[in-house]
């Protein structure tokens, strides 16, 4: 009488009948269950990816370029905001004030010199007619030169005037969205203290930045010779299709401690599905590859000493074929081997065939676990 078995060996044991099950019966008929794949030989994408962070072209810290009480917040914090859009107003009243003296001025030394000038000219003739001294006229020169002098002083002032009371109004310098406001109406911010009124980053268009290995430094720039380097960037947990981008920037040397080398791709960004900070997957695509051999990646098996698939043969049999494993593309894996076109690999069920194995093959909808 055999003894009683644990419950839980006992679990494992059927476990083991049921999964043979199928495989013997279909033994019984004749071969092992399958599903197969056909060998695909054409053009594949060469696809190098890395992990990036996403980051703005542009991002500008607003300050005070004139003293002044803040009048004005014409925006709110987080903001979307255009080029041109007056953010905040200052009190201008001071630099008016001061651009009023400065034209005052201006006018009075515009009128000196018309009267300079107007001597110039008179004493210039009477020097023709032997009036005038000589030293007359010398002095006449260099009044008319000294009242043109200060009207240009002058006029230099006046615009500067002008441009402080512009400054005034603080308007947006790029598209983009505002950051925090700390300061709000009725602070007093001078120039010198360099002090933050807000952030303004850019977000349309937005980079992003990768590192990959320096081994693909050739495939790089290529592509970037020929204009063909582009670029697809996806958050995580976003269901959307990836978005597209262009290659902009090669790092002028390889990182020697990382053995990798810094690029930049632009995005369009209206969107904003790209935000400044986040962590992307990052697929560039230099070139195609043409006539690479592709076969559906859980056909690929691992073996002691190399990769392998089994193909199903027009006698019925599974037959191995060694192949090396080049790159994962999607679901599928380009491989180097004695393959040709069209040949059935087998996916499901290659782990329950060795060479020689006869095997059925089933409708994909009835895909048999290798598990």
């Amino acid at each position: 009488m055999m003894p009683s078995l644990p419950p839980r060996l006992r679990r494992i044991l059927c476990a083991a009948v049921l999964a043979v099950l199928p495989a013997t019966a279909a033994l019984a008929q004749g071969g092992v269950p399958v599903t197969t794949d056909p060998v695909r030989i054409g053009p594949v994408p060469i696809e190098i990816l890395a992990n990036g962070i996403v980051a703005s072209e542009s991002v500008i810290t607003i300050r005070a370029r004139v003293d002044g009480q803040i009048e004005q917040v014409l925006v709110e914090e987080g903001q979307l905001v255009k080029k041109g859009q007056p953010l905040f107003v200052q009190d201008s009243r001071f630099n008016r004030a001061l651009l009023a003296q400065f034209e005052a001025t201006l006018t009075k030394n515009r009128a000196l010199l018309t009267r300079y000038t107007a001597d110039l000219l008179r004493y210039q003739q009477l020097g023709r007619e032997s009036v005038a001294s000589q030293q007359r006229f010398e002095q006449a020169q260099s009044d008319a030169a000294s009242a043109a002098a200060q009207v240009k002083a002058d006029e230099a002032l006046v615009e500067q005037a002008r441009v402080n009371v512009g400054f005034s109004t603080i308007v947006a310098e790029i598209d983009g969205q505002l950051g925090a406001i700390p300061l709000r109406a009725g602070n007093f911010v001078r120039q010198a203290e360099n002090t933050a009124i807000t952030t303004l980053t850019q977000l349309d268009p937005i980079l992003v930045q990768f590192s990959v290995p320096e081994r693909w430094l050739g495939e790089i720039r290529g592509a970037m010779r020929r204009g063909t380097a582009s670029v697809r960037a996806r958050v995580e947990g976003d269901g959307q299709p990836p978005a597209q981008g262009k290659l902009v920037f090669v790092d002028s040397a390889v990182d020697v401690a990382t053995g990798t080398i810094s690029l930049k791709a632009r995005f369009e960004n209206a969107d904003h599905r790209l935000w400044p900070g986040q962590y992307v997957q990052v697929a560039m695509v230099p070139r195609d590859e043409d006539n690479a051999i592709s076969v559906a990646g859980p056909a690929l098996q691992t073996g002691q000493d190399s990769r392998y698939v089994f193909v199903l043969g027009a006698d019925g049999a599974a037959h191995r074929r060694n192949v090396t494993l080049v790159r994962i593309v999607g679901d599928r894996a380009v491989v180097k081997g004695e393959l040709a076109a069209g040949e059935k690999v087998i996916v499901d069920g290659a782990q329950r065939v060795t060479e020689g194995t006869k095997a059925i093959e089933r409708a994909p909808q009835q895909r048999v676990s290798s598990n």
